[in-house]
């Protein structure tokens, strides 16, 4: 073994034949190999490989395979019905049920039957490869081959090293799936891997703001889609994936990582699962789904004038969009220097960017009493929607004036309880930080993570470029001021953000 892939003509076996492993099998038989599946269920190997083959049948009438290579590749797949069938095999997947005795026998049970060289590739998504393998005689054989639903359009494939596997295993198995076609990247036997451990903050973060009644579900999910570029709201997401599998996860890698704050469960979606309201597959979760019902729309401001003078501060990227933006409008402004951090005044009325701290904190520290933030955008350039917070202290014609003047600029305005951070700003500071500590504890690379968030949970940019994008020390004052006002260990800072920062560079040079 190498870090060349499998030849072409290696025998491939898949054992769990539900979606995950028939993916997996149309993706190995797709780059060539004969590939062998077999399932516990009676019939559902066979059953596995008609689907298979109609898909390979709907591609070759789209022009995505020519009809013989269609052909080809389903005649590669075979149904066979006992473990002793899988001997001459050089690469075995199991895509079982999540269950980490039912693997170990698995695997130690193929050891006697396979060749010595044959390598055993876990797909598991939340269970340790260091304690798969421990249960083997050569647990070195050993790595996770983690593809994501539905494997045959996912590009990411995480290659996990459990503390016995060998590196020349996991660089085979890297070989192998960029040979397949996909995105592999590395990652260190941890909980969670790297998806599953820094995407936990996109869920925490929307959910702490609803518990605080900070938004609706509804105006959350249109902020972080419209505003921070993601392709769904974590609410509608977490309907999508359902909430037993999504707080089953979060539970995991809570448990597995001590009770670590920064992976705290919801008491939220505890209520939900506890009802056996897992979301769309059930019909109801944070939204209803059943017949008839009506998805509720995002909170947006009415339709306000915006009154007085204004002036936009600095050059930063919110400044200069949303001057750009007014130009567009043909409303009057003028441009001034930056000072206090400001972006823009009207009226009564100051603007800023949250730095994690609330509206009322800010204004009582600044002395700035109309005070009012506006969250992060992946582009203020081109975001349809902001979220805003205003100071407790702000009179009401100031933020009808702020207002006014956002909307101007073509912005929808959601209007958020002042609460710290807001929505995108907290949200991009959590996953960078968690994706910063993934690389601080050696799970990846910087590199890795970027790439396993685009391609695995499809983020708008990787939460490092990120956290480049906005500036280390930007989102380092964020957390220390989410930590200040919560006064909880679930923000604390990354050291190697705090390194960025303090050597002045960017994450990623």
């Amino acid at each position: 073994m190498s870090n060349t892939p499998l030849p072409q003509q290696s025998i491939v076996a898949v054992v769990g034949t539900g979606a995950m492993g028939a993916g997996i099998a149309q993706v190995a038989a797709a780059a060539g190999h004969v590939v062998r599946l077999l399932d516990n269920r009676p019939g559902a190997a066979a059953k596995a490989i008609d689907g298979i083959r109609a898909q390979f049948g709907k591609m070759a009438e789209k022009g995505r395979l020519t009809a013989e290579a269609a052909a080809a590749a389903g005649g590669r797949l075979q149904a066979v019905e006992n473990l002793a069938d899988l001997a001459g095999c050089a690469l075995v997947v199991e895509a079982i049920v999540e269950n980490l005795e039912a693997k170990q026998k698995l695997y130690a049970d193929l050891e006697a039957i396979v060749a010595a060289d044959c390598i055993f590739g876990t797909n598991t998504s939340s269970i340790s490869v260091t304690a798969i393998g421990a249960a083997l005689k050569h647990p070195e054989r050993l790595a996770g081959l983690h593809f994501f639903n539905p494997a045959p359009l996912m590009a990411l494939v995480e290659i996990v090293s459990g503390l016995a596997t060998e590196r020349a295993v996991a660089d085979t198995l890297f070989a192998t799936a960029a040979a397949w076609g996909k995105t592999p990247v590395h990652a260190k036997s941890t909980p969670g891997f790297i998806v599953n451990r820094v995407a936990r903050p996109y869920y925490a973060e929307a959910l702490r703001l609803a518990q605080e009644g900070a938004a609706d579900y509804a105006t959350i999910d249109a902020v972080m889609r419209e505003a921070g570029g993601f392709r769904m709201g974590p609410f509608e997401l977490m309907d999508m994936i359902g909430h037993d599998v999504n707080f089953a996860v979060t539970n995991s890698v809570w448990r597995a990582f001590y009770n670590d704050q920064r992976f705290l469960p919801s008491l939220i979606q505890q209520e939900l699962v506890d009802a056996g309201f897992y979301g769309k597959k059930t019909g109801r979760g944070f939204y209803d789904y059943r017949d008839g019902a009506v998805k509720p729309a995002a909170q947006t401001e009415a339709a306000q004038t915006p009154a007085g003078k204004i002036t936009v501060f600095g050059e930063s990227t919110a400044a200069d969009a949303l001057a750009d933006r007014l130009s567009h409008s043909g409303l009057s402004f003028s441009r001034a220097p930056e000072t206090d951090g400001r972006i823009a005044d009207i009226g009564l009325a100051t603007l800023y960017v949250t730095d994690g701290r609330s509206a009322t904190q800010c204004a009582a520290e600044s002395g700035v009493a109309n005070t009012v933030l506006i969250d992060l955008a992946l582009d203020y350039a081109t975001a349809s929607r902001i979220a805003i917070a205003a100071a407790e202290q702000c009179e009401p014609a100031a933020i009808n004036s702020a207002v006014g003047l956002l909307q101007a600029a073509g912005f929808a305005v959601s209007r958020f309880l002042d609460v710290p951070g807001l929505a995108v700003m907290r949200t991009v500071a959590m996953l960078a930080n968690e994706a910063a500590d993934a690389v601080n504890q050696g799970v990846c690379s910087e590199t890795a993570a970027d790439s396993a968030m685009r391609l695995g949970v499809n983020y708008p940019q990787g939460p490092l470029a990120w956290a480049d994008a906005v500036g280390a020390g930007n989102i380092c004052d964020v957390l220390a001021n989410l930590g200040t006002c919560y006064g909880e260990d679930r923000y604390r800072i990354s050291p190697l953000l705090q390194r960025a920062v303090f050597a002045g560079r960017n994450i990623h040079d």
